[in-house]
Order: structure tokens, then C-alpha cells, then sequence
């Protein structure tokens, strides 16, 4: 990505300061300020009226699947992806300074964030609170300082709000990844031949036999890796679907261009969301970011 798009502005985020996409955003663009929004449809909006510079939005989850919102909204954005990022996902029991896991009685977080961490949640007896989000509930225990209420956030969240972090991986699963897209106004393509690269894009198909098949045929006769293929059905008829994908290739290589030409002759849209750098998380032994990172422990 070039280096004015994230040498200046503020990269928007969907939640409150401490939510695991503010530290997404701090980790990837540390010298950038993160800027918090209220929900992904304002998250866009600051950065097409360029309020932002960047978006960091999360497109799924390795434990609770795709964000659902974000496919709904890219067809109608004028935003490109320029860039990816995974983060481990270390979900922290955090309580009121001084308190103790004998003293906690409740624990508030994301409906997601509790689910995730059921066990810890069963083996120490404490009642789960729905929330909004994480780190709202991070702040919540902090207004309310009761030694009996503690939440389910980021050590991110913890550290601004003043709490105490109990327990850190407290998660059920132990690989617990988010991946995040970064949107710009502006599009920034890398150049062929300079590492790997992904492809984003969505095309619409008719409810007909072997319609999709005939869209993709030409990727798979070419032997471009489609990694990734998301479909979900628009208008109140069922009679067309759109789908999100991604390919491990270059969209301007040559075989990549006829592949696309034969996507258009079988859909009745296709739009390029973005060309932009594979994350070393894709590849054997890349790791995602984590909290390790921002303590200074990390690589």
C-alpha cells in the first residue's frame, strides 16, 4: 500500500475505543490514529466523505464465521480494499482494580465473546450479561466499579478503562482469528510480479441450472486458486444470487483477464472490489497479530 494512505488521517472502526477492531487498527497502522464509530454503515460513510482515511472493517471469523453486514454493503461502496490483516482474537476477564476471581459474581460482554468462552464462564460459576459489544462492557464495569461485575474484552480495553485483567485466553477455542479488510477512496494495486496477491470481487447470477459453474468454469480450466466464495440471495423473490470471492492471483495477469471475460459473458454484474498484498498469515508459518505485539513481546 502506498505510503500516504497510512501515513496520515485516521483509520475508522465499527465499536468503542478498546474493541478488538480499535486494536486491529493500532496494531497494523500503529502511528495512525484509530477512529471509533457507532456501526459499519458509519464506518464507511467517514471514510467516502473522507473524514477517514482508512476503514477496518472484520469480514469473519475463524469460530463465528463471516460477518454477515459487510457483503450487503460492498456492492453499493465506492471504497477499494487496498489491504488484510488477521489478529488473534485473546479474549481477557477484566474486573475493577483489586478485585478477585472470588469476588466476581457477573460477567457482560458480546453475546459472540460469551459463547466463545463458555467453559471459562461455567467452571467459575458466573452469570452471563449480553452486551452490545466488548469493550462497552469493559467500560461499563468500570463506571459502575463493583467488585461483583467483570466483562469479556481486549487487554486493549482493559488498560484505557483502568481494570484489572483476571484471566487472559480465556477463549474455548484456541485458534480464535478474526480477519479484517482496509478500505481507501483510493485504490492502490500492486504491482505484477511483486508477491503474492488477492483478488476481491462480486458478481450476480441468475436462480438458473449451472449457472455458477458456468461463471467459474473459466478460473477453474485456468487453474486459479478461488480461496474464498461467499453467496447470499437478493430481492424478495429468490431468483438471484450474489456472491463475494477471492482468488489468489493478479486481476490484470493475462489469465486472469480471460477468466474474467468469461465470468462476464454468464453474470449480469461484476464489480472488482480490490487488488491488494496476501497477508504472511496465508502462508506456512505467517502468524496473525496479537496483543503479544502492541506489550512488545511479539515480532
Amino acid at each position: 500500500m502506498p505510503q500516504h494512505l497510512y501515513s496520515e488521517g485516521s483509520v475508522a472502526f465499527q465499536g468503542e475505543r478498546g474493541a478488538y477492531s480499535d486494536l486491529a487498527c493500532r496494531l497494523k497502522f500503529p502511528d495512525v490514529e484509530s477512529h471509533p464509530c457507532p456501526s459499519f454503515e458509519d464506518v464507511f460513510a467517514e471514510v467516502e466523505n473522507g473524514r477517514a482515511t482508512l476503514a477496518m472493517i472484520p469480514i469473519e471469523n475463524s469460530v463465528a464465521s463471516r460477518v454477515a453486514d459487510i457483503y450487503y454493503m460492498l456492492p453499493d461502496t465506492h471504497l477499494h480494499i487496498v489491504d488484510e490483516t488477521f489478529l488473534r482474537v485473546n479474549h481477557c476477564l477484566l474486573a475493577p482494580k483489586g478485585a478477585s476471581l472470588f469476588d466476581i459474581k457477573t460477567v457482560g460482554s458480546h453475546p459472540q465473546a460469551l459463547a466463545q468462552c463458555r467453559r471459562a464462564i461455567a467452571d467459575l460459576g458466573l452469570e452471563p450479561i449480553s452486551t452490545v459489544d466488548t469493550a462497552g462492557a469493559a467500560r461499563q464495569v468500570a463506571e459502575r466499579n463493583d467488585k461483583r461485575a467483570a466483562a469479556i474484552a481486549s487487554s486493549l480495553a482493559g488498560d484505557i478503562h483502568g481494570l484489572d485483567c483476571l484471566r487472559t485466553n480465556i477463549e474455548d477455542a484456541e485458534h480464535n482469528i478474526t480477519r479484517f479488510i482496509v478500505l481507501s477512496r483510493e485504490s492502490a494495486v500492486p504491482e505484477q510480479g511483486s508477491g503474492r496477491v488477492v483478488t476481491s470481487f462480486m458478481f450476480r447470477v441468475g436462480n438458473v441450472p449451472a449457472a455458477l459453474y458456468k461463471a467459474l468454469g473459466g478460473f477453474a480450466t485456468r487453474g486459479i486458486n478461488l480461496t474464498k466464495l461467499e453467496s447470499y440471495v437478493i430481492g424478495s423473490r429468490f431468483e438471484v444470487a450474489r456472491f463475494y470471492a477471492e482468488i489468489e492471483a493478479h486481476r490484470h495477469d493475462p489469465v486472469v483477464r480471460g477468466a474474467f471475460d468469461e465470468l462476464s459473458l454468464f453474470s449480469s454484474e461484476v464489480k472488482l472490489l480490490g487488488i491488494y498484498p496476501a497477508h504472511e498469515y496465508r502462508e506456512e508459518g505467517g502468524r496473525p497479530m496479537s496483543d503479544l505485539d502492541r506489550n512488545g513481546a511479539g515480532s
